[in-house]
């Protein structure tokens, strides 16, 4: 019988309950990690950015777009 994975649920269980401390590790610890982490960071970000003011938004996709604008992508393998 096949197992279906529910990944979104499955970083949320992982997730709940961890301190705010834990959580920090937890993303901190992903980013320039594995790529395997990085479904994990989506499904955190997915999971806050509704929350988010209109203004946070705005902010963190400026921010990004800032970013974006300074990084030279690598070749694609």
């Amino acid at each position: 019988m096949p197992i279906t994975l529910d990944l979104r649920q499955a970083i949320i269980h992982k997730v709940h309950g961890e301190s705010e401390e834990d959580l920090r590790h937890m993303i901190e610890g992903s980013i320039h990690g594995p790529e395997a982490a990085l479904p994990g960071l989506g499904a955190v970000f997915e999971m806050i950015w509704p929350n988010l003011d209109q203004n946070r938004q705005n902010e963190m996709v400026h921010l990004l777009h800032e970013h974006l604008k300074q990084v030279n992508p690598q070749p694609l393998k």
